[in-house]
């Protein structure tokens, strides 16, 4: 329990709630002029949505589709264009309501349901990327909005959301994390490419990602199996390395350069992004801000009583005039 429920002060929210909104925004900026193009259906497309869309409903009918959208806009005598487009917009401005934290929970619901669908409806189109966004919405979407810094919280004035369940939601994207960083570098340990930096070559060299001048490319090519082996020792250690003190500010810094220098390299910049931003909102601002927690709201609540599920542990008093005084508690109490 003090592992799953350690309280937190929630800037990690905030943080996912920010770089979640600058993902979307630089997820649909780019397509504007290829949107209807790129989701459009048959003979108004590039690949049929449909084609997708059916290869998606087939695994589950469930599954969010940009045609159910379609279809509900042809019965008010709506254009296939102006459904896309409206989905676009909708995609587009939900992302900048979630850079200001403006209606911050329906902006994240749908963002996740429009980009899932757009990803599903894309088919073939869509990459790794499009999988780690939603992953990210999705913890958005249920986390305990909205955050301290947002300006639905400036304009409501809400009360501040219970730090035992935003630690909580915060401990669960840290331990999914973890699970795709260990599984991902235990696969890439099964295979020899990783370890002759044959993948690596591959990788910077195979169109469209080969930015880098093949010739650069091939004069370091002595580096690229240590390179190779390297990605593999860190992304199957960060999930036993991430949680100590003195090793995690090590290891994100170094997951972190791993991500950007993907995205420089191979021009994968919203994969890059996205990643980094999932690694700062679990494990960038120091976790258990406790102190911090209970003084704010003794500034608040000078003279009242906390409530019950504000106890951190056994002794503590739920009185915060018994813990003004002085002895062990009311040392901790003050941080």
């Amino acid at each position: 329990m003090a592992f799953l429920f350690a309280a937190d002060s929630g800037r990690w929210l905030t943080l996912l709630r920010i770089g979640l909104g600058l993902v979307i925004i630089s997820y649909a900026w780019p397509l504007r002029g290829d949107w209807n193009y790129l989701f459009g259906g048959t003979g108004r497309g590039l690949i049929s949505r449909q084609l997708f869309e059916a290869l998606a409903s087939s695994q589950s009918p469930l599954i969010p589709r940009l045609g159910w959208l379609v279809t509900f806009c042809g019965y008010f005598g709506l254009s296939e264009n102006f459904a896309l487009s409206l989905a676009w917009a909708l995609l587009l401005g939900a992302g900048c309501f979630l850079l200001v934290g403006f209606f911050s929970r329906p902006a994240a619901i749908l963002a996740w349901f429009l980009q899932l669908a757009a990803a599903k409806s894309g088919g073939f189109l869509s990459y790794g990327a499009d999988n780690f966004i939603t992953i990210g919405l999705f913890y958005l979407m249920i986390a305990p909005l909205p955050d301290r810094w947002s300006l639905d919280q400036l304009l409501a004035h809400r009360r501040a959301a219970n730090p035992d369940r935003l630690g909580f939601h915060r401990r669960l994207l840290q331990i999914h994390l973890c699970f795709i960083y260990l599984f991902s570098g235990l696969t890439k340990c099964l295979g020899a490419g990783w370890w002759d930096g044959t993948n690596i070559w591959r990788s910077l060299t195979m169109p469209p990602f080969d930015l880098l001048p093949i010739g650069l490319v091939a004069s370091c090519a002595p580096l690229l199996p240590a390179l190779g082996i390297s990605i593999c020792l860190l992304e199957t250690s960060y999930s036993f390395l991430i949680w100590p003190r003195w090793s995690r500010r090590i290891v994100l810094c170094a997951i972190c350069l791993m991500h950007a220098a993907i995205g420089l390299t191979m021009g994968m910049y919203l994969f890059a992004l996205i990643m980094i931003v999932l690694n700062l909102a679990a494990f960038g601002p120091a976790e258990g801000e406790l102190a911090e927690v209970l003084n704010d709201r003794e500034a608040r609540r000078k003279g009242g009583t906390l409530p019950a599920w504000y106890c951190p542990g056994p002794g503590w008093s739920n009185s915060l005039d018994n813990t003004r005084g002085s002895g062990e508690h009311g040392a901790s109490f003050k941080g």
